[in-house]
């Protein structure tokens, strides 16, 4: 392959991280936070139940990676939380630098990593527009040339002449988004920015996307835990797991299906078992278990007998009480939803624990493998699991003992 077909070469690419490093931001923030820490007092800037252990020196988030990235490939780099996927994308902006390894980037990257990155809050939408413009290195005629197309894509443009300190988290995706697609870029780079946005804006954001990469060559880089949307978007892919690269594949379709093949503590098709190892937190509604089970209360470790009726059961842990909650299970064949079970609409918790039991009724699955995965949110204010996450997921296969059933059958009334 040509040097100059590349968009991105990496070569023993690895990140180090320190454990218990100062890094609030400010340089008077952390000697407040060095001054506590010499007086033996609490951290004044750590965040609530965190604490600092001095015994443990840090840990490898990346560890070795080597990959090629093709001009105009659409990559879907996928992996479960933990695996390395936004540390991969903060090298590769140039947010962070490596401990070990090289980057080269053949071309301007435009990142888009977490809603309102590169925006100032006391800047209006359209300056905001001018500044990412003039980072990427973009005279004031070009910005003006493409400044009513953002606008327009955006759907804010009521409100483009405000502060953006005042925008929602929806409205700062849209023109956040805008402006990175728009603005001259050869590599674009997006990390699940689009589970904010709503539905119809996440299709015209994918559209979007691919038209970039098939029209105008440009390579684009996408995480996300919804493969369906990755499947849309991305042709080649890219599966992290704990640092290390575990498949680069030329067809989307097999790296979703290792993906989901993959679990940290099973390499059997079978997990019929999740449980909550401390990366997932939610005040409001916060799920520590989910597992299949019998009626009579007994874990199902094996495949579902076709023709019986079991339980998903799901554990939670509410820290307040919450008002409105919306949460189902989502039933799956590979990535493609096949139908939902969900707690009744503005369902309210009270502080504490709960149980939840979702039925399983194996007369609606075909012999095979299946996944459930959860769904919820705050109405209106948040997520608690966004969809198609298949982070938080379990496994398991349908079997039928007697396949006659399935059979036609035809009979003679005359």
């Amino acid at each position: 392959m040509a040097d100059n077909d590349i968009a991105i070469k990496v070569e023993g690419l690895s990140k180090y991280y320190k454990l218990g490093v100062i890094n609030n931001g400010t340089l008077f923030r952390d000697i407040q936070t060095w001054w506590a820490r010499v007086r033996g007092k609490e951290d004044p800037h750590a965040k609530i139940g965190s604490k600092y252990d001095p015994t443990k020196e840090g840990f490898w988030a990346l560890k070795d990676l080597n990959f090629e990235i093709k001009k105009g490939d659409r990559v879907g780099i996928i992996g479960h939380n933990g695996a390395g996927k936004s540390t991969l994308l903060k090298l590769l902006s140039q947010i962070t630098a490596p401990t070990e390894g090289s980057i080269k980037i053949n071309g301007k990257i435009a990142s888009l990593l977490e809603v309102g990155t590169g925006f100032h809050p006391e800047m209006t939408g359209r300056e905001n527009i001018y500044m990412n413009g003039a980072i990427l290195g973009m005279s004031h005629d070009e910005i003006d040339k493409k400044v009513n197309d953002i606008i327009e894509f955006s759907e804010i443009g009521e409100h483009i002449d405000t502060p953006v300190k005042r925008y929602s988290s929806g409205m700062y995706v849209r023109l956040a988004f805008a402006v990175a697609a728009h603005l001259d870029s050869d590599i674009l780079i997006a990390d699940e920015v689009l589970a904010v946005g709503d539905a119809a804006f996440q299709k015209k954001a994918l559209g979007k996307m691919n038209e970039l990469s098939s029209g105008e060559g440009r390579t684009v880089l996408f995480v996300s835990h919804n493969m369906a949307q990755v499947k849309q978007l991305c042709n080649k892919g890219i599966l992290l797991s704990k640092g290390s690269v575990v498949q680069q594949n030329d067809n989307i379709n097999d790296t979703i299906a290792a993906y989901l093949g993959v679990n940290e503590n099973n390499a059997s098709s079978e997990n019929t078992i999740w449980v909550n190892d401390g990366s997932f937190k939610n005040d409001n509604f916060c799920p520590k278990r989910m597992e299949i089970i019998d009626f009579d209360e007994n874990p199902v470790a094996q495949a579902l007998e076709y023709g019986k009726k079991y339980l998903l059961r799901m554990t939670v842990y509410c820290a307040q009480n919450t008002l409105s909650i919306r949460f189902n299970i989502g039933f799956y064949k590979n990535t493609e939803l096949l139908f939902a079970i969900g707690i009744p609409d503005d369902s309210h918790f009270e502080a504490g624990a709960y149980a939840i039991d979702f039925p399983i009724d194996t007369n609606l699955f075909y012999e095979g493998t299946y996944i459930a995965v959860p769904c919820g949110s705050i109405p209106n204010k948040a997520w608690i699991v966004q969809p198609g996450s298949f982070d938080m997921s379990v496994r398991f296969n349908v079997k039928m003992n007697d396949k006659k059933e399935f059979c036609t059958q035809i009979k003679s009334v005359i």
